[in-house]
């Protein structure tokens, strides 16, 4: 059989078998799959139960299956038929979610998973429990029509994405990689070959404590006065001033930096997330004291969101950010004297930018499988981060491309159906065109 006919055959089994992935994907959003890290509560962490799902359907097509905690009781999947690298393929998702919120915001049961008009209500079933059910469901259908893939062919269903990617870069540690990796998150149908790189980086501004009722002396030093009391440092008022300077470099950025040309213009955010202010500074970097305005603040503490270009490296931007940063703190004669410090990497937090070429294959395949079933599909650059930033560096060529909906991380997520069977149709072929046919 050739290619163009195994194509044919497995999206013609998955049209019979429609609600394969539909059903799949609400059984996973009836799990509630919260990411501990955010909210701990009962019958509400159930990545162990989910991924025993996973794990029990991908072993039932055919494939070899692996299940390994990275932390306690957060399991990765790793699945696999047996195949050449050159032509490996990895479809990734991830199992963890982030919490629902107050669920009156919500219009139906957040874990419900109820159908609607051709919209799948709950969360994570966007972002992106459909991926997953589409990648299963692609894998049935090629092993239920007897297709033997010449390259590898594998799934991975990860925990800890949404907390900065540890599931994947535990199992890409282990060597799970590929020659290539299609991202399951939701891209509206369109194919995404880039995204920016992003860091979290912490800013420590130092200033010196004193008392609030003598703070005409901090602003008029009382130079008359013998042995007088040395002049407050307001450290709230320092981080106030650089906040606003960062503002500046992030529009600096945006206006002098090429843009990408599937990115909007500028992407090269520097998002002040965090701000904490307070008197002393204990073991774990932060301020001990925040609750006494009557003390005029030592320490400043702003944890910053910092985007890159997918042209750009990590070292790169941050070389240019450290430059600003002494740049700034030598305009002011305290500062010169206790510069702020930069630490990266907060919360081992690194996604890694990527830019695969538009020529690569993979790129023209859904494209063309997307075309056959009738839907338009753009080429366009990914907004937000994933995983696949950490199978680039070991050689992997990545891309992203899922399912449609709305509300991800909002009341009323939803998925729509009719997607979740389209993506798993692409991943089907897009499997057997880019592992090929032994």
């Amino acid at each position: 059989m050739d290619t163009a006919a195994a194509v044919e055959q497995v999206v013609a089994h998955l049209e019979r078998h429609r609600d394969l992935p539909i059903e799949l994907t609400r059984e996973l959003v009836r799990i509630p799959t919260v990411n501990p890290k955010f909210e701990v509560a009962e019958g509400r962490n159930r990545e162990t139960e989910a991924q025993r799902l996973v794990a029990a359907r991908l072993a039932d097509v055919g494939l070899e299956v692996e299940r390994y905690e990275v932390t306690p009781d957060r399991p990765n999947v790793y699945a696999y038929r047996a195949g050449s690298e050159e032509r490996s393929l990895v479809i990734n998702g991830h199992i963890d979610v982030v919490p629902a919120g107050d669920p009156d915001t919500w219009s139906v049961d957040p874990f419900g998973a109820e159908v609607r008009d051709g919209r799948l209500y709950g969360r994570g079933g966007y972002d992106m429990k459909a991926g997953i059910a589409a990648a299963i469901a692609a894998a049935t259908a090629i092993h239920e029509c007897g297709l033997e893939l010449a390259g590898r062919f594998e799934v991975h269903s990860v925990v800890d994405e949404e907390a900065g990617g540890f599931g994947t870069k535990d199992l890409v540690a282990r060597g799970r990689t590929a020659s290539a990796v299609i991202v399951g998150e939701p891209t509206e149908g369109h194919v995404m070959p880039c995204q920016p790189g992003l860091e979290w980086v912490r800013v420590t501004i130092r200033g010196r404590s004193a008392h609030a009722g003598w703070r005409y002396n901090d602003i008029y030093p009382q130079r008359d006065t013998p042995d007088r009391t040395r002049p407050g440092i307001n450290a709230a008022e320092l981080a106030s001033r650089f906040i606003t300077a960062v503002g500046q470099l992030e529009r600096d950025w945006g206006t002098r930096k090429p843009a990408h040309p599937l990115l909007p213009p500028g992407i090269t955010t520097i998002n002040p997330g965090v701000v904490q202010v307070g008197s002393g500074i204990g073991p774990d970097g932060l301020p001990v004291t925040m609750t006494n305005p009557a003390t005029t603040p030592d320490v400043a503490v702003i944890d910053f969101d910092l985007k890159y270009l997918p042209t750009e490296t990590s070292a790169e931007v941050r070389a240019e950010f450290e430059r600003f940063v002494a740049s700034w703190a030598a305009q002011d004669s305290w500062l010169r004297e206790h510069p702020p410090t930069v630490r990266w990497e907060l919360g081992d937090l690194h996604f890694p930018a990527f830019d695969t070429p538009l020529d690569f294959p993979l790129v023209d395949t859904i494209r063309r499988q997307r075309a056959a079933l009738g839907r338009t599909t753009e080429v366009t650059g990914f907004v937000a981060v994933c995983d696949g930033a950490f199978y680039r560096p070991t050689g992997a060529t990545p891309l992203i491309h899922g399912a449609r909906g709305a509300e991800a991380h909002g009341p009323d997520e939803w998925v729509d159906t009719e997607s979740i069977v389209d993506t798993a149709k692409v991943y089907a072929a897009a499997a057997i065109e880019y592992c090929g046919l032994s």
